[in-house]
């Protein structure tokens, strides 16, 4: 049951995660994600077997510390965004952003519950709560990693010169493979892993959790 639970937790935060790329980037002048119909909370178009369901199920298994899992990226045609680089910058943001804010409202639902008893549901709603915070921290913490094809590589991206940009951002069909690799192996004591843990507690901690 508990794995169940937090599956549709991280599968939902996911598909918001996405709804909100497609929401931005129409705003900002491109309909592809709403035309293809990604705009919706219906799982079944977001779903990716491997990302959404296969991977966080193996990590949650192996007991990792780190879970986190992915709906299917919501097409975006950066050329019909009115400011290329930028707009497209904005785009990737609202992704993670949109995590961020459902931790820290669920946050807010966490301190709020504390002062009406509700028996036994409490204890289940302060786990579901407590759920929703820390995968949408997580979410937002390994998107923000600048490494292509993550949110945060083209955040970064943008502050580089074009060219460089898009070479940097042409590594991205390998970018995945970069990201196990660094998740595995620690490199001259640096381990990904221990530092998206890190930064996970710390944000809990700013959120008084």
């Amino acid at each position: 049951m508990e794995i169940v639970i937090l599956l549709l937790v991280l599968i939902y935060s996911a598909i918001l995660h996405e709804i909100a790329h497609g929401y931005v980037a129409e705003r900002l002048g491109d309909p592809t994600a709403r035309l293809l119909g990604r705009l919706t909370l219906n799982p079944k178009p977001h779903i990716d077997p491997i990302m959404s369901i296969f991977l966080p199920l193996i990590l949650i298994l192996s007991g990792s510390p780190v879970i986190f899992g992915a709906a299917k990226p919501v097409p975006v045609d950066p050329f019909n965004l009115k400011d290329g680089r930028k707009d497209l910058a904005l785009v990737s943001l609202a992704g993670p952003a949109t995590n961020v804010l459902i931790a820290f409202i669920a946050a807010i639902a966490i301190k709020a519950i504390g002062f009406f008893p509700l028996g036994e549901a409490q204890v289940f709603i302060y786990y579901v709560l407590g759920l929703v915070v820390r995968l949408n921290l997580l979410l937002a913490i390994f998107n923000l990693i600048p490494i292509p094809p993550l949110d945060g590589s083209k955040i970064f991206a943008l502050i580089l010169p074009e060219k460089e940009a898009a070479s940097y951002l042409s590594i991205g069909f390998i970018g995945i493979f970069i990201l196990f690799f660094l998740l595995m192996f620690p490199i001259g004591g640096f381990s990904l892993g221990e530092a998206i843990f890190n930064l996970l507690t710390f944000s809990e901690h700013l959120l008084g959790l």
